[in-house]
């Protein structure tokens, strides 16, 4: 047991190391130990890869995708931003405020970090800077609002583990509601501070000596105005989630109206993509979605490969012979994912570490739903963690800093989202209340 479980995570470390891209080194992994081991046919490498894309739920991330990069490049995103600054552009981290508010909004649209942070950041960064906000936090909020898109439903990554957990997606849509709101407080409270200490945001002196009637009156009509920009954009989400909440259409479905609605509206209402740009966002879509499927086929492979080898079983039992308390047992849960967070893509982690970790937590009487959102929510804080912190390098890049530059802002915002992580962990009806009530 032990020598096969060295030797499998050997390879895949070795292959790693060189470079090799994670879903080629997680089948060439596997096939290794295989013929090495000699006790499993290679046609199950075949017939795994097939049948872990034989799923009607997984049709939902190529949907979801496209919807989120036609959305991005038809000026939806950018109408949500003018709408939210409309009725916060005067408080303290304004600019602050409207970038999360506006990717909290936005990923309940397009369930990618990646993406949120694309679109978002890039309207609001150059934003940021040109009205004094320090580069290093302006990438740095930008790249933690980001990290909603795991969170918020509908996410990408809730729907791998729906997949690979054999949960409800519906669920685990309904229960990122809370936890995705309690991200989003934490950070408009970090983002409060740190911009009151820096003088980020703050009113001039003719903004104060502005009259009030003035001030109200201008408001007013700025926030009337964006709203009617905005009206098609903010009913994106509502009719996504609301859909499948009320039980309308399947996640899967969803998604497909998510696509039909922004072209709909990108194409003939806002007309801000051209069809050129709508054959570049499909050929995008199309190699982000290659990209993930091939993980999906590879981790599945590798999981497969896990199980039969009793390596999942192999982890419990060391692990309850450490402890059998369930409080320090998902604290040790936590900080391994944290760790892994760091180093390996969320989609990876979320098809290696699941059919690993969730034998382990199942006769704890842990929830899956609720463990779903523990792991999307720790490797999301790997979002914004260096050495990957892929966040971190796309708002850095569009704020044409060093990555290292964002270290300063970034610690206390992980900070605050690590207190999150403990209240989510260890406050279960946080992610169930909402499930469990609907669900009767």
């Amino acid at each position: 047991m032990g020598t096969v479980t060295l030797m499998l995570f050997g390879f895949l470390a070795i292959l790693v190391i060189l470079q090799v891209p994670i879903a080629i080194a997680l089948a060439t992994a596997s096939l290794l130990v295989v013929l090495i081991e000699g006790t499993v046919p290679l046609t199950l490498f075949i017939q795994t890869s097939f049948s872990s894309m034989d799923s009607f739920p997984l049709v939902a991330i190529p949907f979801f995708i496209l919807a989120g990069d036609i959305m991005s490049r038809g000026g939806m995103a950018r109408r949500l931003v003018e709408f939210i600054q409309s009725f916060v552009g005067s408080l303290t981290g304004s600019l602050g405020i409207i970038t999360i508010i506006a990717s909290f909004i936005f990923a309940a649209i397009s369930g990618s970090g990646a993406a949120t942070v694309a679109s978002i950041g890039a309207i609001l960064i150059p934003y940021m800077l040109k009205n004094g906000y320090a580069p290093g936090y302006a990438a740095s909020i930008s790249a933690s609002a980001g990290a909603l898109g795991p969170i918020v439903p509908p996410s990408i990554v809730f729907i791998l583990y729906g997949v690979m957990s054999n949960s409800s997606i519906s669920d685990l849509f309904i229960a990122g509601i809370f936890p995705g709101v309690l991200v989003a407080v934490a950070l408009l409270i970090v983002n409060y501070f740190i911009s009151k200490k820096e003088g980020f945001g703050l009113l001039d002196k003719r903004t104060v000596l502005e009259t009030a009637a003035a001030a109200a009156e201008k408001n007013k009509a700025s926030f009337w105005k964006a709203l009617n920009e905005a009206k098609w954009a903010l009913l994106a989400p509502i009719l996504i989630l609301g859909g499948i909440y009320g039980g309308v259409v399947t996640p899967t479905e969803a998604a497909v109206v998510a696509v039909v609605y922004s072209l709909i509206i990108c194409l003939f209402i806002y007309r801000e993509i051209t069809m050129k740009e709508l054959l570049e966002t499909f050929l995008q879509s199309a190699r982000t979605t290659g990209s993930v499927l091939i993980f999906v086929s590879a981790a599945t492979f590798f999981g497969q490969v896990l199980s039969i080898e009793r390596i999942p079983q192999f982890l419990a039992e060391t692990i309850q012979s450490i402890t059998t308390n369930p409080i320090i047992i998902l604290l040790i849960i936590n900080l391994f994912l944290l760790i892994v967070g760091m180093f390996m893509e969320t989609v990876a982690a979320v098809l290696i570490f699941v059919p690993l970790l969730l034998p382990i937590v199942l006769p704890l009487g842990i929830d899956p739903v609720h463990f779903g959102m523990i792991i999307c929510l720790n490797l999301s804080l790997g979002l914004i963690t260096p050495p990957l912190g892929i966040n971190l390098f796309i708002g850095s890049n569009i704020a044409n800093i060093p990555f290292e530059k964002t270290f300063r802002y970034v610690a206390p915002i992980f900070g605050a989202l690590l207190v999150v992580l403990l209240i989510i962990t260890y406050v279960p009806s946080i992610t169930l209340f909402l499930p469990n009530l609907i669900g009767g």
